[in-house]
């Protein structure tokens, strides 16, 4: 059976016992039904993973023994995603969940002109990419942002490689012949996709146009398709 992996934002280097907070000490004790003396394993997601024991298992404070702890090199590409936010929530947390496991290192939801979305709930979402971090065993807590208006994200966010995906007719490079760089936003609009206006703003700061491919696709799909050509491994 693989060792139970957890997330706890408050443990640290410096030690050797650490308190587990009553969600994850629910979760060993009422749900996987471990007692002391079994292994889990810890992530803060700050690039740190801690190899633990359990010496006190209780539902709502179980205490853990840190055995060892090593830490993990971030990905030298930081993919910075840029996304419409939608009205289907639904869609969007799937969209969060699946960039998670890829390895995005920033997601920043945007609000565009055409964008119609129901209101953000920051919390269920940090939950989602929490729980994605963990599923697929990583180390490196993505970055959430608050969503932001799409002229705010072009006067605060820059990157040596800047990427724009849009459906309007335009000369486009097909992403598929995109050397990816380390430093890179890749900006997806909504469903009714950029307006003319945002696309021009986008391109006077120094934005490439891109396309991905002979069909018209749903923003979540586009994005996660355009991480999974981007993104290096």
């Amino acid at each position: 059976m693989p060792v139970p992996y957890f997330y706890e934002p408050l443990v640290t280097s410096n030690q050797s016992s650490y308190t587990l907070s009553e969600e994850t000490s629910k979760h060993c004790v009422q749900v996987l039904r471990m007692k002391e003396g079994d292994r889990i394993d810890l992530t803060n997601g700050l690039g740190q993973i801690f190899e633990a024991t359990i010496t006190l298992a209780n539902k709502k404070n179980s205490i853990v023994h840190i055995a060892s702890k090593k830490v993990i090199n971030p990905s030298t590409q930081k993919m910075v995603l840029g996304i419409s936010l939608l009205k289907n929530v639904t869609r969007l947390e799937w969209l969060f969940e699946k960039a998670t496991e890829m390895g995005v290192h920033t997601i920043v939801p945007l609000i565009c002109e055409r964008t119609i979305h129901e209101r953000f709930k920051a919390d269920r979402m940090q939950n989602i990419v929490q729980s994605a971090m963990i599923q697929s065993q990583q180390v490196w807590l993505p970055i959430l942002a608050e969503p932001m208006s799409f002229s705010s994200f072009l006067k605060t966010h820059q990157a040596h490689q800047q990427l724009i995906a849009h459906c309007e007719p335009a000369d486009k490079i097909n992403i598929k012949s995109i050397a990816a760089e380390d430093d890179c936003i890749l900006l997806i609009g909504p469903e009714g996709d950029f307006s003319p206006k945002e696309i021009d703003e986008a391109i006077a700061v120094n934005y490439k146009a891109i396309h991905l491919g002979p069909t018209r696709l749903r923003t979540e799909t586009a994005g996660l398709f355009a991480l999974s050509v981007l993104k290096k491994f």
